[in-house]
């Protein structure tokens, strides 16, 4: 048998019943991603094996530095196939990370190889996947038809013009593709460089002159219309922590001003800034029915030498332990005492913190939608199957798992649709469990309904997006 087989990760009979009877034709709405939508518009091509599975992927990056690999053969100047060959050599040490799943399901599924990757099955790997990628069937178009994507989310800068967005919908693709509004530069008051120049980006998208602070929330708000009309119905910003520190507007002026002078201003100031700003953007997603995504607890670029070598997003980040709950309420009390708070999903990295967060959504759910206050899904360090279960336990024992809008891709690459298979048969073999255990009922109908719902139509029902 091989490795990944119709049975992998299903334990008992009726996770397995659970998974291809109720979970494994569902078709995916992946409402949080980072695929680039240039990629999708102009349905790439990618020439080679590196370029679809390791261009750009700091979880494969993180496990080849751990095995002694040079940093040519990461991100450096080797040839695409030397940087495969090295990933190769790589995967046999990570047994018992989520990467050897990962690398074998991918393997599978998109190339039909159930061989193990080992330096010994490398070179037959390689040749067989680049004429499989020479094809239609794997460009990007024909990977979102493979997976069944009905709709993808990308995470856009508010300063984006869309056009690429604009160039695939009026492509004639059947998977919906829409923006997500993620306003993160909107608090860099405290890098004045970096926040002036994207000031001049932002004010070329909404064609206006940001002159002040009420001009800079009005192209703001420009930006957030726009992406409205362009589909867009979730936003999202990743957090240390969130920010809910009291900013009278006149304050929130005063620092803007000073920033836009180039005076950096302090972190007690930064704070009050992103605190108003955070307000601000709530009240907008509330008045259009927007779902707003808050990322939090991600300790970023820890490696301040290869930051300044590779950038962001390269293999250097890593779980935070800030305090969370304390400005999570406020902030939340905030806009619900106006009447305004939005949808909300909220994602945790660090473990420790579940059960604070599955029940503080509970403080918040008014009866106006099921599952209106969202705990997201077991992100980034945590989307491997011990991840997804301490997940789907806190939600289950302090919340209504059967509101779950389950699982994402929070990836980059096109190689990641079966993260959403992964999470369906961990979902499926935890409560198979609970059946034969008989923690729940014997009742397929009743278990397998609700798998099916977390598997697509919760999405699809509590996002209303234009599909």
């Amino acid at each position: 048998m091989s490795f990944i087989h119709d049975d992998f990760l299903l334990s008992t009979p009726a996770a397995r019943r659970l998974y291809h009877e109720y979970a494994r034709d569902e078709p995916i709405l992946d409402y949080h991603c980072h695929l680039p939508p240039k990629d999708i518009a102009e349905n790439r091509r990618f020439a080679n094996l590196f370029e679809i599975w390791l261009e750009g992927d700091h979880y494969k990056w993180r496990a080849m530095r751990a095995n002694g690999i040079p940093e040519k053969f990461v991100t450096g100047d080797a040839s695409p196939k030397e940087k495969f060959l090295a990933w190769a050599r790589t995967v046999p040490a990570t047994l018992r990370n989520p990467l050897y799943h990962w690398t074998h399901l991918e393997l599978k599924r998109y190339f039909g190889i159930d061989e193990l990757l080992d330096e010994s099955s490398a070179e037959r790997v390689w040749e067989q996947a680049n004429a499989l990628l020479a094809g239609e069937s794997l460009r990007a178009w024909g990977i979102l038809a493979k997976f069944r994507v009905r709709a993808v989310c990308t995470t856009d800068d508010p300063a984006d013009d869309l056009r690429w967005h604009r160039q695939i919908a009026s492509s004639g693709l059947k998977t919906k593709v829409f923006p997500t509004y993620r306003p993160d530069r909107a608090f860099l008051v405290d890098r004045p460089e970096a926040f002036n120049a994207w000031l001049g980006r932002l004010a070329a998208a909404a064609n206006t002159d940001i002159a002040d602070f009420r001009s800079f929330l009005d192209a703001l708000r420009k930006r957030h219309d726009a992406f409205h009309a362009a589909g867009c119905r979730l936003s999202d910003h990743g957090l240390n922590v969130c920010f809910a520190t009291p900013c009278s507007e006149e304050k929130a002026a005063e620092i803007f001003e000073r920033a836009r002078a180039f005076v950096p201003v302090s972190p007690e100031d930064q704070a009050q800034f992103s605190s108003y700003m955070m307000l601000f953007f709530g009240r907008l997603d509330a008045e259009k029915g927007w779902t707003k995504q808050l990322h939090l607890m991600a300790r970023r670029n820890n490696n301040t030498r290869r930051f300044r070598e590779l950038g962001p997003d390269t293999g250097f980040d890593s779980i935070g332990d800030w305090p969370q709950i304390d400005a999570l309420a406020a902030y939340m009390d905030m806009l619900e005492s106006e009447g305004a708070l939005p949808k909300m999903i909220l994602y945790n990295l660090n473990p420790a913190w579940n059960y604070a967060f599955a029940t503080m959504i509970g403080n918040f759910q008014d009866g106006s939608i099921p599952g209106k206050i969202q705990l997201g899904s077991g992100w980034w360090f945590l989307d491997q199957k011990e991840g997804m279960e301490w997940q789907l336990n806190a939600l289950s024992n302090c919340g209504l798992l059967a509101h779950f809008v389950g699982m994402l891709t929070d990836s980059r690459s096109f190689m990641s649709y079966p993260r959403h298979e992964y999470f369906r048969r961990t979902l499926c073999n935890l409560l198979g469990d609970d059946m034969e255990k008989g923690l729940l009922p014997a009742d397929f109908d009743l278990v397998g309904g609700m798998v099916r719902r977390i598997c697509y139509s919760n999405a699809e029902r509590y996002f209303g997006l234009p599909l």
